[in-house]
């Protein structure tokens, strides 16, 4: 039967864990107060998702290979939003690529939406509909379909996330939500099929190795800090390229992410520590904060919050769920 729910957040690391047909990380860039909320609606095959939240963040996106979903922006995202070294536009779908990895990079509050088929049904669809399977592209690609059938890609998905939040009840009409899927995956389709894809440039699927290579490293040294030097030697690439493909994914040099990232997850230690057992001190030379001083300093001047302010913070519900 479908079904839908709402979602709202005061916590990043609980919004990245509600994606679905993706695994994301979200690594927030600035100072400010989170939050965020989200609609999801499951009509059987199709699974839909709205997503906004309010800060400037790098999320990176693992396609699941269960799901062939893609992205689009709809009409009312409130800033540029970058997939690598791509901007991308209210009139553009992104079409996830097989088992691909990506970075969508904002500088300010954002919107998005989703839908996905599993591969298999996303070829039936298309071989129904067009004559031909579709099947997921090798390489993660930007389409541009004609404005009228993007414009009905994005109002038929604003009904339905509409009709989630204010009528979702709706959906146990098995007559209502059929005809509903049927007009998305028509849609959907329409938007895949008979026009031409922006694919990433030769040099920027490079960098994209790069940059999972580089995040390989990282994942393997997580509790460990790492420099620059040895970096780029593990991973066979000049302190130049790994500069210039941090720069086009990030929007900031490998430095500078690094430390933001080891940031976020003494944070995330501190929130999850029991303050009983657990010290600032600890969590922060987990993650290569030798300078105690100057990771308070920085802490919270990024955070809003000191060290330990955030170990005694009450653990706080990362989000608040109805469903229907």
């Amino acid at each position: 039967m479908a079904q839908s729910r709402i979602l709202k957040f005061a916590d990043p690391y609980a919004f990245q864990a509600a994606f679905r047909a993706v695994d994301v990380t979200l690594l927030v860039t600035a100072k400010g107060r989170f939050c965020a909320d989200m609609v999801q609606v499951d009509l059987g095959r199709l699974l839909m998702q709205k997503s906004a939240d309010s800060l400037p963040r790098i999320m990176r996106a693992a396609i699941t290979p269960q799901r062939a979903p893609i992205m689009f922006l709809g009409h009312r995202n409130p800033g540029p939003v970058h997939l690598g070294s791509t901007e991308l536009h209210s009139d553009e779908i992104v079409f996830w690529g097989r088992n691909a990895t990506g970075h969508l990079r904002t500088t300010g509050a954002s919107r998005n939406a989703s839908m996905s088929l599993t591969p298999e049904d996303l070829a039936e669809a298309g071989c129904a509909i067009t004559g031909r399977d579709i099947t997921v592209p090798p390489d993660t690609a930007v389409v541009r379909p004609p404005d009228r059938t993007m414009a009905r890609l994005i109002d038929l998905h604003e009904t339905a996330t509409h009709l989630a939040e204010t009528a979702p009840g709706m959906f146990a009409n098995p007559g209502v939500a059929c005809a509903l899927e049927q007009e998305l995956v028509h849609a959907m389709i329409a938007c895949l099929t008979g026009h031409a894809a922006r694919e990433a440039e030769r040099h920027s699927r490079q960098h994209a190795k790069v940059i999972a290579r580089f995040e390989d490293f990282l994942m393997a040294r997580r509790n460990a800090p790492v420099h620059l030097i040895e970096v780029c030697a593990a991973i066979g690439v000049s302190e130049r390229t790994l500069r210039s493909c941090c720069q086009e994914h990030f929007g900031m040099g490998p430095i500078r992410y690094l430390w933001l990232r080891r940031m976020h997850l003494a944070r995330r230690s501190l929130l999850r520590a029991d303050p009983a057992t657990a010290s600032v001190t600890s969590a922060a030379t987990e993650y290569g904060f030798w300078e105690l001083g100057r990771f308070s300093v920085e802490y919270r001047a990024l955070f809003g919050e000191s060290p330990s302010a955030s170990l005694r913070r009450p653990a706080e519900a990362g989000s608040r769920k109805a469903f229907h």
